[in-house]
């Protein structure tokens, strides 16, 4: 029961989104509850985790998703845990809605990606499929954004692009994708910035390489394999290979096994198989409940660390592995409070307020 760790979530106090301010203090022990000094407003220490107004306890909630998140089918965690089908799967879905609020707190902040590579993968529905798009960072296997749409198209690809460009820092990047024919031209069309006010021009990133690996088949057999630079140069793209994936040659086997992972713990999104998705709702929310549980508590033997060698560790985003637990009740600040706007000279109240929690 620590006020420290957590901030006030009501959007309408100005203490919104700010931890360790002292503004938090204790309100009930029992219910671990915390009451706000600024807006005398109160909140539990689970508002916004998984654990928040769930009446089942939090140990059974941890169980249910530790043996989701692996690709335990849902009737058998139904049957082991006793619990209504509706309920566990209630607890998926929150699971990965709190996996993309901590994805994008955690993830989404400009940092040198080096080479990423993305794919696609089609989700069967009931009636027709979906394709699921992913992308992830070579060099600390980091799972990035994902995307879903009805077709593989343009717009699915820039719709990817856009989430991986908001952790993207302006350093030397190197995209390495499939054989599609849009992929070129939604990087092109993507990674690029204005430069003046108005409507501006919007020239691409200088220090951005593309490459293509396209796989030809006959029935059942891999018959060649071409290998091309859409964007950039030999001499450019040979320092961020070296960089992220060592020896070897240009490839897209990382992000094929992230797809392979997936399949495996993703019913719908076997080749052969009777299991499908209704609709495109837990799409996003499956993606997040495995990608998080990847990237912050599975550990990866091909990052060359002794013990819990996960990708956010090899990121510097955490400083251990994070256990099933603390994923989920990690706490996702809100948006900082936002001064109204009002005609005239501000009064001294909101003037102080200002200073005390915008500066």
């Amino acid at each position: 029961m620590d006020p420290t760790t957590t901030c006030c979530p009501h959007l309408a106090c100005p203490a919104s989104g700010q931890t360790g301010q002292g503004n938090l203090g204790l309100h009930a022990r029992q219910d671990t509850r915390f009451l706000c000094r600024q807006c005398r407003q109160t909140c539990t220490a689970t508002t916004d985790t998984v654990f928040s107004r769930r009446r089942t306890a939090a140990e059974l909630v941890v169980t249910v998703v530790t043996w989701l998140a692996p690709g335990c089918p849902l009737q058998a965690s139904v049957a082991a845990c006793r619990l209504a089908e509706r309920t566990v799967a209630a607890g998926g879905a929150r699971a990965g809605q709190q996996g993309q609020a901590v994805q994008a707190s955690l993830v989404e902040h400009p940092r040198d990606l080096g080479q990423g590579q993305a794919d696609a993968s089609r989700v069967k529905r009931q009636g027709d499929s979906v394709w699921m798009a992913l992308a992830m960072m070579v060099r600390t296997r980091w799972w990035r954004a994902g995307a879903g749409r009805t077709q593989r198209d343009l717009p699915l690809r820039r719709r990817l692009l856009e989430r991986v460009r908001r952790g993207a820092a302006h350093r030397p990047l190197w995209g390495c994708t499939d054989g599609g024919c849009s992929s070129g031209r939604a990087m092109r069309e993507t990674l690029r910035d204005a430069v003046s006010p108005g409507r501006p021009r919007l020239p691409p990133w200088r220090h951005r390489c593309m490459a293509q690996v396209v796989q030809r088949y006959r029935p059942r057999r891999l018959v060649d394999v071409e290998r091309r630079l859409v964007d950039g140069t030999p001499a450019r793209v040979e320092p961020l290979r070296r960089r992220s994936q060592g020896h070897g040659v240009i490839h897209t086997a990382s992000i094929a096994r992230r797809n392979a992972t997936c399949r495996d713990r993703w019913a719908a999104l076997t080749r052969r198989g009777r299991a499908l998705a209704r609709h495109s709702l837990p799409l996003p929310h499956g993606m997040s409940l495995v990608g998080t549980g990847s990237n912050f508590c599975t550990p990866h033997a091909s990052l060359g660390r002794v013990g819990s060698a996960t990708p956010a560790l090899a990121s510097g985003i955490t400083d251990h592995g994070w256990r099933v637990q603390e994923r989920l009740a990690s706490h996702v600040p809100p948006p900082r409070w936002t001064p109204p706007k009002h005609r005239g000279c501000p009064s001294h109240a909101l003037k102080r307020l200002r200073e005390r929690w915008c500066s």
